[in-house]
């Protein structure tokens, strides 16, 4: 028996209440659980992006390294690390949010990702094309970090509010449903003993008014005395 059945007043009001309760808490398990399972699915949607998102990496990368090495080779490791101090604009990261089923993800952009080729800083006539092939594809290895930064982090909220979310239902559903079902059961039982023992109340003082009321018809039936 819970413990808080002990503070329970066993009365018709405390019933309907109790019932009004026990109404609202299972509308807000279905509603939870409901959520529960709309945030599994979009995290595993994630889950799949992000694991497209880390192969696309991982071929960025390898792409970029194999880039700056041709770059290396022909125009030697100077001319190349030249060229790369002599960018102008570097990439910068902006982190706003947007709502997933209910919940704050961020949503990470970045500007200045992708230069045109006049705008990278570095001589076009002094320089080949692998320096630009080395440079557009370290642009792209990181327009694709930016996209897997920003799932990935999403993922992560997600799950926080799963388990959350989780842990909620499963206190409605083992805790707090069954112990107000069960002090529902606790007032219903009390009430209909309280019913009974009034009954039988009524039922005795019924009888013992039936007893006097014969009583005194007997008395009034017995012949008076007289004097000699």
């Amino acid at each position: 028996m819970p413990v808080a059945i002990k503070d329970v007043k066993p009365t018709r009001s405390e019933l309907i209440e109790l019932k009004k309760k026990i109404v609202l808490s299972q509308k807000g398990h279905k509603l939870l659980k409901m959520k529960r399972d709309g945030l599994i699915m979009e995290f595993f949607k994630l889950l799949d992006q992000a694991r497209g998102l880390r192969k696309e990496m991982a071929a960025a990368h390898v792409a970029a390294m194999e880039k700056v090495a041709i770059a290396g080779a022909v125009e030697g490791s100077v001319a190349v690390k030249s060229a790369s101090f002599a960018l102008r604009n570097t990439p910068t990261i902006e982190v706003g949010r947007r709502n997933l089923m209910g919940v704050v993800v961020p949503k990470v952009s970045g500007s200045s990702v992708h230069t045109k080729l006049t705008d990278r800083g570095y001589g076009i006539i002094g320089t080949s094309a692998h320096i630009d092939e080395a440079a557009r594809s370290f642009e792209d290895l990181v327009e694709t970090s930016i996209r897997a930064a920003e799932t990935e982090t999403s993922m992560k909220r997600l799950l926080e509010e799963i388990e959350k979310t989780k842990r909620r239902v499963n206190a409605l559903e083992f805790k707090v449903i069954p112990d107000l079902f069960e002090t529902r059961n606790f007032i219903s039982q009390r009430l209909e003993e309280m019913e009974r023992e009034n009954i039988f109340r009524l039922k005795r003082i019924k009888a013992k008014g039936e007893a006097a009321a014969k009583e005194a018809e007997t008395h009034a039936e017995l012949p008076v005395p007289t004097a000699r």
